[in-house]
Parts: structure tokens; C-alpha cells; sequence
């Protein structure tokens, strides 16, 4: 099986996790933990070195956690939102982008994506912005921005946005770690900003996340939060609620390790696209999403593909006729699903873009700002394998699988 992006060690992961077992080291807490905070830090400085010093990058802290929802929910809580704010939020994403304010009690507002790098639409922001205080009579709390599939999002414009409105930033870089706007890191341009470790990242403590925080005094406050809110005195005591988000010393050990490998991993992902373009090119039908000009440089976590919808799906000279399975608020094509079934079928896994969330019925009670850009991106989308396993020979392979089928 060609898996999508199926974890890759580096070999160095051992040895952390035995010298953690060696020395008793195995709580959510310890050498590790501080020492992959301290190479994530290290890694965001190399990369903004060039970045204006006039934006504090330098005051910037890394707080390791137990997932990358964690670290919107800490994130979220110390902006200070609370039961009955809004909070406007992207809605091609994973659900985990918006719990967490829903956790806090707060409304998402949900924003609808443009067309170039499938993320918040500036334009549709502003007007939810204005559209939310004239309803409501008070702004929304905060903005929570997506860097989908690694793409970044129209950062200055957005920011700027955000500025004039003083609407604090969540910026969630979950799957963007390594990917940079007009050479600055994707999660750093924000007031808070977050990356995931997840099995199936950029690289992997087999679960977990990560909260940067705009300076030491925020980074101890997440920490606070993180370990149950524990007051400094010698006995249990708590003023306030909260989490057990602080992550392992163990797993920890693995990102010690795969930091190792971090630089290799983004490379890889960036190469694999370039074979995608380059062998899906003057294909009909077939869109490879890539960066629309040079300011924007993704990791390129996952590649994806539009299929124009006249596209049919013949498979042995029969045009094929699976149908996707029907649900509430809409479904991908039927020749999308067609052909990642035909995929799958010759051992290799795809899927669909995220569904909108004001697609979803968890979701669709919630106000919506849309212009229809989301839903034609899942209707028409598909994820192809792009981790550090896929090898150029399965990149051929792939395309040829497609190239054959497509009518």
C-alpha cells in the first residue's frame, strides 16, 4: 500500500526514548520535553533569522503539548475568549480548528475560502467582521487562520484586517510546520500560532501539538494551564479550571529524533509536488494546487488535485458508475470517488479535500459567510500521497493510474 503520509523515522528516535526509560523520565514531563521546546525554538529562529526584528519574533516561545487541538483551546483561552463570544473561523478545515472555541462556549463564525490558496477569504472576513458587530453590537473575540494542506494563507492581507479591528490572531499551522510567507514561518505571524505532530505530519511524536506563544510570560501561563492549573504552593490547590495537555517525556523523545529529520521531510514533500506539476502537466481535467506567485513558499504537506467535473472514469474501457455515498450537506463528485476507489483498489490511499464545516450537521447551525469557493473545492478535490515513504517511482505510478482511467 502507497500510503498518504505515513510516518518516518529517523533512527536517532531510540535513543532519546532510552535514555528517558534509563533514567526514569517517563512522565509528562523532563529532559526531552524541554530539549524538543528548545529545538523547535532553535528551528523557528533559523528560519525568521531574516525576518524585520521590528516583529519581536525573537520574544517568541514554544510549548510542547498533547495535541494540536490543545494548543488552540490554550491558545483561544488566554486571548480571553469565553462563553457567548465570536470567534470567526475558517471553514474548509478539520473540525479541530473550531472545537475549541466551541469548548469555551463561544459561537465560530464560519468564513468561506478564496480560490488561490484555499484558505480565509480576506474579503469575506472584513464582511463578517463589520456584519458580526452590526448584529450583535461588539466584535468578534478572535480570528482562528488555517494554513490548509501546508498552503499559506493570505497573511497580510488578513492581518492587516485584523489589525485595524484589534482582533487577536489564533494561527493554525497544524499542518504547515516548514512553510513560510514572504520568508517568515507560518504560526509566527499571529498572537499564538500552532503546529501538530500528529502520526501523519510534517514529522511526528506520534501524537501531539505545539503552542507558540509570543513571549515567556505567555509561554509559563500555557504551561500553568496545561498542567491542571496547579498553584505554586506545597499542596493541591486551584483558583482556576485546568487541562492535562502537557506532552510525555517519552513521546517528546521522538520529536527529539525527528527534528533530526524535519529540513529532509519538508524537502521531500516539496520534490514530490514538483513530479505531480511536472507529469500532470497539459493534462486535461487535472489542476495541481500550487503557490500562486513566490511569496508564498508551502511545505507542501499533502498535494492535491482538482478534477474538472466533465472528467469520466473508464475503467477496462467501461465508463465506471460508483456513486459517492450520499450525506447531509453534500458529497465529493462521483468521479472523484470513482477514482480513489480505483486507487485504492491498486494499493493506494487518497481521500477528499476537507468538507466544509458549515456543511457538516454539527456545524450548520452556526452563521456562515460563503460564496460557494469551499464547496467546490471538496466537491471537486483529492489528497494524493506525499510523505517521506512515497518515492518518485510511486509518484509515476500514480499519475499513470489516472492518466489511464481519465476520459
Amino acid at each position: 500500500m502507497i500510503y498518504m503520509n505515513l510516518a518516518h523515522l529517523s533512527g536517532r528516535e531510540k535513543d532519546f526514548i532510552n535514555e528517558a526509560f534509563d533514567t526514569n523520565w517517563v512522565v509528562p514531563l523532563g529532559p526531552n520535553v524541554n530539549g524538543f521546546e528548545a529545538d523547535l525554538e532553535a528551528y523557528m529562529n533559523e528560519t525568521n533569522a531574516n525576518v524585520t526584528e521590528s516583529q519581536n519574533l525573537n520574544k517568541k516561545r514554544v510549548v510542547a503539548l498533547s495535541s494540536g487541538t490543545a494548543a488552540v483551546h490554550l491558545g483561544l483561552l488566554d486571548i480571553g475568549v469565553q462563553a457567548g463570544d465570536e470567534v470567526l473561523c475558517q471553514s474548509l478545515t478539520f473540525c479541530a480548528s473550531v472545537n475549541p472555541a466551541i469548548y469555551l462556549g463561544a459561537k465560530p463564525i464560519l468564513i468561506d475560502s478564496e480560490p488561490d490558496t484555499y484558505n480565509m477569504n480576506p474579503a469575506l472576513l472584513e464582511k463578517a467582521i463589520l456584519d458580526r458587530i452590526r448584529i450583535t453590537g461588539r466584535k468578534p473575540k478572535a480570528i482562528v487562520l488555517v494554513h490548509l494542506y501546508g498552503m499559506p494563507a493570505k497573511v497580510d492581507e488578513i492581518m492587516v484586517i485584523a489589525a485595524r479591528h484589534k482582533i487577536p490572531v489564533m494561527e493554525d499551522a497544524a499542518e504547515a510546520l516548514g512553510s513560510t510567507f514572504d520568508g517568515q514561518l507560518c504560526g509566527t505571524f499571529g498572537q499564538y500560532g500552532v503546529w501538530s505532530f500528529n502520526g501523519n505530519k510534517m514529522i511526528t511524536t506520534s501524537g501531539g501539538g505545539a503552542l507558540i506563544c509570543p513571549n515567556i510570560e505567555s509561554k509559563k501561563n500555557a504551561i500553568f494551564y496545561a498542567t491542571q492549573a496547579k498553584e505554586p504552593i506545597p499542596y493541591y490547590q486551584n483558583k482556576n479550571i485546568g487541562f492535562n495537555y502537557r506532552l510525555s517525556n517519552i513521546c517528546a523523545g521522538i520529536g527529539r529524533g525527528q527534528m533530526t529529520v524535519l529540513k529532509e521531510h519538508i524537502a521531500h514533500h516539496r520534490m514530490l509536488h514538483d513530479i505531480y506539476t511536472h507529469l500532470f502537466e497539459g493534462v486535461e481535467g487535472i489542476t495541481v494546487h500550487s503557490a500562486h506567485n513566490k511569496r508564498f513558499n508551502p511545505n507542501y504537506w499533502l498535494t492535491t488535485i482538482l478534477i474538472d467535473p466533465s472528467v469520466k472514469i473508464f475503467i477496462n474501457g467501461k465508463e465506471s458508475l460508483v456513486r459517492s455515498i450520499k450525506s447531509e450537506g453534500g458529497q465529493p463528485n462521483d468521479n472523484v470517488e470513482q477514482l480513489r476507489i480505483y486507487l485504492e483498489q491498486n494499493g493506494i490511499e487518497s481521500r477528499a479535500l476537507w468538507k466544509p464545516l458549515h456543511c457538516m450537521p454539527a456545524y450548520s447551525k452556526y452563521p456562515a459567510y460563503i460564496d460557494g469557493v469551499s464547496e467546490s473545492l471538496f466537491k471537486r478535490g483529492l489528497c494524493l500521497p506525499s510523505g517521506p515513504h512515497v518515492s518518485i517511482d510511486d509518484a509515476k505510478t500514480i499519475v499513470r493510474l489516472i492518466k489511464e482511467v481519465l476520459r
